[in-house]
């Protein structure tokens, strides 16, 4: 952060705000749909997700390949200034990223730092203790995928972690919290569409996804219109305020066998 405020000639608070964004926005809208796929369900582990935030936030995304001593290779998609997002490692391991609207902070370790934490891990297990211990400060789920083909989502808050495993291979997520027990310790500020997402998600992946699925076709998932506005693939919906709106922003796929990176600036729909 201190490197990315010299180079930008700003201040190094500047950079950490943008780093803390999460934590500050603690009650803006947010969407994305994420999913992991291994075995039996599939021969590869692949990671996928929407990212759908404000419209505007696509002239600010970057593709960076961060290379650092004693440390993994990252492949990563993020915004300008935020040092920890969306991508994989040359040790194979993985995340995705979804926000939970809650009422929980405390001064812990932000999420994008956390994210960051992830992707510099040499090991499916190390990446999971990065952020295990409610040592995260406000809620989010990070989907952890490793090409030992081990996959979890992991929804972390600085009050309550839950990790839940997967199921004949396939784990998906939204923007609302699963784990019953976590519920029981903040109020959440889900949005009905979250719910509807997954459910359809789930629909997607348990009736069309076989062993030999290619990037394409998990794009073609995220480009899926049920629910539309308000669906995978996110569109502008006239109804809402402007404070409320959010679209698909990026569209990423990864092969954590083959490290295969695939990703598009704006909506799958664009491009299947």
């Amino acid at each position: 952060m201190k490197a990315i405020a010299i180079g930008a000639k700003v201040e190094f608070e500047d950079i950490l705000v943008l780093n803390c964004r999460s934590e500050i926005a603690l009650t803006s809208p947010d969407g994305c749909s994420s999913f992991a796929l291994t075995q039996p369900k599939t021969e590869k582990t692949w990671l996928a997700q929407n990212w759908d935030w404000k419209r505007e936030q696509v002239n600010s995304i970057l593709h960076l390949e961060l290379v650092q001593d004693n440390l993994p290779t990252i492949q990563m998609i993020t915004e300008a200034g935020i040092i920890g997002k969306i991508g994989y490692n040359s040790h194979g391991i993985g995340v995705c990223l979804n926000a939970l609207r809650t009422n929980q902070w405390q001064a812990k370790l932000p999420i994008h730092l956390g994210l960051r934490a992830i992707l510099e891990s040499h090991t499916f297990e190390e990446a999971i203790s990065r952020i295990d211990q409610n040592q995260i400060a406000s809620a989010a789920h990070f989907l952890i995928a490793s090409k030992s083909k081990d996959i979890i989502s992991v929804e972390v808050s600085p009050v309550y972690t839950e990790k839940i495993l997967p199921k004949n291979g396939s784990l998906q997520h939204t923007n609302h919290i699963c784990s019953s027990k976590m519920k029981k310790t903040m109020d959440e500020f889900a949005k009905p569409d979250s719910f509807d997402r997954l459910c359809i998600l789930s629909d997607l992946i348990d009736s069309q996804i076989d062993k030999s699925i290619n990037h394409e076709f998990l794009f073609q998932l995220l480009a899926n219109h049920d629910n539309y506005p308000n669906s995978i693939c996110r569109h502008h919906n006239p109804a809402l305020s402007e404070r409320e709106q959010t679209e698909t922003v990026f569209s990423i796929a990864m092969n954590l066998n083959d490290a295969g990176f695939y990703w598009f600036l704006g909506k799958p729909c664009q491009y299947f």
